[in-house]
């Protein structure tokens, strides 16, 4: 029985082998287009943290100046 599921193990077909049935330029092509959204998603999440730590930063100081002005 563990003979039959390292055999079947075995035979099953890898990422990269899965990937053989394509031209490379078709593959190198859809990497590209999955990297380049990647990136746009990151940066996108950059920019929204950015500004939330700017907005959080301007209520704690706006916050801050207050309470020492009415002491």
């Amino acid at each position: 029985m563990v003979l039959a599921l390292i055999k079947t193990a075995q035979q099953a077909p890898t990422v990269m082998e899965s990937l053989k049935a394509y031209p490379e330029w078709f593959v190198v092509a859809c990497v590209t287009i999955v990297a380049a959204v990647a990136i746009w998603v990151l940066v996108k999440l950059l920019k929204w943290a950015l500004w939330a730590l700017l907005i959080g930063v301007l209520v704690v100081g706006g916050a801050t100046v207050a309470l020492l002005l009415l002491r």
